[in-house]
């Protein structure tokens, strides 16, 4: 038997012959910790929280929690039992409970448990103060969203499941809550699988990240290693932060490319010299230098608060982005010649 805290073992999760995620193993060594599941909209990540929950049976596979299977083919622990919290996407209050009934419907789930907030608490965190006595019907879809998360936070449970959980929050308000919800997660030791299609939510919350496209999990490590050592170009395209230039591998740490010229750095896997491969270029894997002999022009800009990324177009048309902080001297307009550092270094080529 697993000594993770949870393990999913070989599982298919079936909604419907198009909503299935196939053959998913991963696990949550220890408690409190925090898993995001990213993937496209319609993918099967809600699938998999719903069977988690044992809203839906297994087909295929085990679920182990705590030591103990709570899903297989011929067993399904009831719901009630599992002390699992599913805070759905959609509104899923109680419709004739007000606020504070709905949210205090938690509370009553679990009076054993440790919490170390108050409904109060909850309220004033999630900024629900002066809708407690509000029905469902006469809120707006983030301030029932926000219900259904204190809800679950109240009813303290082993593992709480989040489908979405701030996709209606405006955005200065996201920022906050994200921050807020953490802290909490993590004080009170809560494991939590979260299900995204935000890349930058899921690298701030998770300790480890499920990237789930084409029905199936194709990578399950840390936020770093899956933005920097991506396991696949499907990967790569999917998070959309650089682009896959053609290369030669010209020596043992050492490619060439026909216009960027010699790139030197540290392979991630061993290439064999005179190979071609795809080399990602991430934004922040080139330097821009005004009086560099390397000139591109820029086709796009977006200004990122902090930074820019330009995106550089090549005579080939390989279109290339680089960062840049927004304190530089020299912004770049479209059309302009971008001048880029040699010898070009990058610390670790990922190659496919």
């Amino acid at each position: 038997m697993s000594s993770n805290f949870l393990e999913i073992e070989d599982v298919t999760f079936t909604a419907s012959k198009k909503n299935k995620v196939n053959n998913v193993s991963f696990g949550i060594k220890k408690e409190g910790e925090i898993v995001c599941l990213l993937g496209p909209s319609g993918i099967g990540k809600t699938t998999i929280l719903r069977t988690i929950a044992g809203l839906q049976n297994l087909q295929s596979g085990k679920i182990i929690l705590k030591g103990n299977i709570i899903s297989s083919p011929d067993y399904n622990l009831e719901p009630e039992k599992r002390n699992i919290a599913l805070c759905f996407q959609d509104n899923s209050l109680f419709p004739h409970y007000n606020v504070i009934d709905n949210i205090n419907i938690g509370a009553q789930r679990n009076k054993n448990s440790k919490f170390n907030y108050t409904d109060s608490d909850l309220i004033d965190i999630l900024h629900l103060r002066g809708l407690q006595e509000k029905y469902p019907h006469e809120i707006s879809a983030g301030e029932a969203q926000r219900v259904s998360l204190a809800r679950s936070l109240m009813s303290k449970p082993d593992l709480l499941l989040l489908d979405e959980p701030f996709s209606n929050i405006d955005q200065s308000l996201k920022d906050e809550l994200q921050k807020k919800i953490k802290e909490i997660l993590k004080k009170l030791n809560i494991t939590t699988i979260v299900v995204t299609h935000d890349s930058y939510e899921a690298f701030y919350f998770a300790d480890k990240c499920g990237i789930i496209l084409e029905q199936s999990l194709k990578q399950f490590d840390t936020p770093y290693n899956i933005y920097h050592y991506p396991n696949s170009t499907k990967i790569v395209k999917f998070l959309n932060r650089g682009t896959l230039i053609k290369a030669e591998v010209t020596g043992k740490n050492t490619l060439r490319n026909a216009e960027l010229g010699t790139i030197k750095g540290n392979f991630i896997k061993k290439q064999s010299v005179g190979s071609s491969v795809q080399l990602l270029i991430q934004p922040e894997d080139l330097e821009h230098d005004d009086k560099s002999d390397l000139k591109l022009k820029v086709v796009d800009r977006k200004f990122r608060g902090t930074n820019f990324i330009y995106t550089l177009k090549t005579k080939n048309n390989q279109f290339i982005p680089i960062f840049v902080h927004s304190h530089h001297e020299h912004q770049h307009k479209i059309k302009e010649e971008f001048g880029i550092k040699t010898p070009i270094y990058v610390d670790h080529l990922v190659c496919f």
